[in-house]
């Protein structure tokens, strides 16, 4: 079934009083969403009684929760970082199977002052040792989602994170439109852009590991660089547009789990594509 919700809470979420990760669930399926992210961009700094009662809460109200690792991963990056990499990635499993989650999500790694080359080869060692580490640490029934990334010294574009997702059936793509669309200078403008990429991935990974991919999708602000700042649907100026991506989708048969991440809008966002989507 194809899922709809926000990445974290939407200033509607605080302006209506509500104040505990709890009360999203609730929030959420108020605005008749499915799916809840929640990140752990700072660190995992949760207790195991706090993560088990989000977990109730979430299970009662019928969301389902995916859980983001940790911002400063970096599988191309030194010994040490890469070792502390792992355990944010493990520690995100952990903490978020207590949630109820079953997809974690994570950046690949920073390209820093290798050649990129360099850096693909170090990302992708590393990913197979993650891998190894899922896999004794028990948690090979999840799904861990690396993400296309929105800044050119990023490692993360969309051929490079297939590559990723060949290693192994854990590795499920997490497709971020707005970061594809702002590292590239803008280039998805149609609903046959959308679908050109998305049946590149199909053909590279297969419709079965596509069919429910993993998807952030929001308006972002770009420039030289790449990726600058967040928008929200109300922004006329940069793309791209979810009504394209909605109708590829369609189109592709696939059933995504689609987290809107806009500006503070993310939830009001979240429901006009889920509308959108059942309209047409």
């Amino acid at each position: 079934m194809i899922r709809f919700g926000p990445s974290g809470n939407a200033q509607s979420f605080f302006d209506a009083g509500y104040k505990h990760s709890e009360d999203s669930a609730y929030f959420v399926k108020s605005k008749g969403l499915n799916c809840f992210e929640y990140s752990f961009g700072r660190g995992v700094n949760m207790g195991d009684a706090k993560a088990l009662s989000i977990g109730a809460a979430f299970r009662e109200a019928g969301v389902e929760i995916s859980v983001h690792a940790p911002y400063f991963i970096n599988f191309a990056g030194e010994k040490e970082g890469v070792e502390k990499s792992y355990e944010y990635v493990l520690s995100s499993a952990r903490t978020g199977r207590l949630m109820g989650a079953k997809r974690v999500v994570f950046h690949p790694a920073s390209q820093g002052k290798l050649e990129r080359e360099e850096a693909m080869r170090r990302c992708r060692e590393n990913l197979e040792i993650l891998r190894e580490k899922i896999y004794e640490n028990g948690f090979d029934d999840m799904m861990f989602c690396p993400e296309t990334m929105g800044k050119k010294r990023q490692i993360g574009t969309v051929e490079e994170i297939a590559e990723f997702c060949k290693i192994d059936k854990i590795y499920i793509p997490c497709v971020d439109f707005g970061h594809i669309n702002a590292r590239e200078g803008g280039v998805l403008k149609s609903a046959g852009d959308f679908k050109a990429l998305l049946s590149y991935m199909i053909g590279e990974l297969g419709f079965d590991k596509m069919e429910r991919f993993h998807t952030h999708f929001s308006k972002i602000q770009y420039g030289a660089g790449g990726e600058i700042r967040h928008l929200t649907f109300e922004d006329e100026e940069y793309g791209p547009d979810y009504r394209d991506f909605l109708q590829a989708v369609k189109e592709l048969g696939l059933q995504p789990y689609i987290i809107c991440e806009s500006a503070g809008t993310q939830a009001e966002d979240a429901v006009k594509m889920k509308e959108y989507y059942e309209k047409n």
